[in-house]
């Protein structure tokens, strides 16, 4: 079973969300990077960057496939987890530990769609 940790967020394509007043710092759930196996790249975006709720920010590859990454919510990145560029097995290692990005969310509107803990469990069960 793929941990799903109660004190975040999840977008049901297999996102994390940890909000922090107006920043959301944003990786890929256990389930996902079990999902993929060994993660050999992370395609992120670069602070200042706009990225879009629903709308496609980077992909994560692994040696079985490469998957698209989907923003939970809207706003301007300020920081990418630049560690992942030599090291992006670090996301397997732990998933939740190893953000992608954070965002300054410029709708918070759009977190209360999100999927709280026992959602997206039962979204990875089935």
């Amino acid at each position: 079973m793929s941990k799903v940790l109660e004190n975040l967020r999840y977008a049901d394509s297999h996102e994390w969300v940890m909000i922090d007043g107006d920043v959301a710092t944003i990786g890929i759930t256990d389930y996902a990077q079990h999902a993929l196996g060994n993660i050999v790249y992370v395609d992120m975006p670069e602070a200042g960057d706009e990225v879009t709720a629903g709308e496609e920010f980077g992909a994560v590859e692994s040696v079985k496939a490469a998957s698209d990454l989907i923003s939970p919510v809207s706003g301007e990145v300020i920081e990418v987890n630049e560690a992942l560029e030599d090291s992006p097995e670090l996301i397997n290692e732990d998933a939740f530990v190893n953000w992608i990005m954070k965002v300054k969310v410029s709708d918070a509107s759009e977190i209360d769609s999100l999927l709280d803990a026992a959602a997206y469990a039962k979204v990875c069960e089935e």
